[in-house]
């Protein structure tokens, strides 16, 4: 279940940012509702392009992306590199970073008060793009367990749609028709947004699981999407669902 008014409204001031200065703006507005430190986009591949790590949008303090970028700290920062690879959400708490480098690289990371938790979340595009969404927190340890156990299907959903703005809003992706979705399109999209799985969304709707998914995979088409995260977050962003 999508956890409250503060989702959909950082859905909507999302989809209204006009300009990438905005959507900027807006990061950090969402990073305050959220109550956490920090929140960064990160695109580490856009569609079709050779350039590495083309955007970065982020609430991080100035001097310390200045001595990232100066740096070149993407070589050595742990979360990109596990993030690249990766589909899953990377939890840096749960990772090791004993090397001497990685651990160097956060002992600076923390002196700029980057955050002592944080979770980085994966995105790819249905056109290759890749991006990493990361959420810190400075927060007790036991406050961010409870963010991420009432928050983690929020980010996820609100990262597709940050990255999905991105890729239009920079120009690395052509704006799209809205799409026609049928009504069982929306039944099953929606009923995902709310948290049912697809057995249970078929007992719902009296139809069977094959029929869903097959349901689910024509929506995720119709949106241009590759997965049903991102189809449900399209799917809200505009007004379907």
């Amino acid at each position: 279940m999508l956890s409250s008014s503060r989702f959909f409204y950082s859905l909507d001031r999302i989809s209204a940012s006009p300009t990438m200065q905005d959507l900027e703006a807006t990061l950090d507005e969402v990073r305050h509702i959220y109550a956490i430190s920090h929140m960064v986009l990160h695109v580490t591949r856009s569609s079709g392009g050779n350039a590495s790590n083309p955007l970065l949008m982020l609430t991080y303090p100035p001097e310390w992306v200045k001595q990232y970028l100066e740096r070149d700290y993407f070589s050595i920062d742990p979360v990109v590199h596990l993030g690249r690879r990766g589909f899953l959400p990377v939890e840096w708490s749960a990772s090791k970073w004993d090397s001497g480098r990685a651990h160097g690289f956060f002992k600076e990371a923390m002196a700029f008060g980057v955050g002592r938790q944080g979770v980085t979340l994966p995105v790819r595009g249905p056109q290759g793009e890749r991006s990493l969404f990361t959420v810190t927190s400075n927060h007790p340890d036991a406050y961010w367990r409870q963010f991420r156990m009432n928050s983690m299907r929020d980010l996820q959903y609100l990262a597709h749609h940050l990255h999905d703005r991105a890729m239009v809003l920079s120009g690395m992706r052509e704006a799209a028709d809205v799409p026609q979705l049928s009504r069982r399109e929306v039944q099953c999209l929606d009923m995902t947004a709310n948290g049912l799985l697809a057995k249970q969304i078929g007992a719902r709707l009296s139809i069977s699981l094959s029929a869903v998914q097959l349901y689910l995979a024509s929506a995720r088409r119709k949106l241009a999407v590759a997965t049903t995260s991102e189809a449900v977050a399209k799917a809200m962003a505009l007004e379907l669902i």
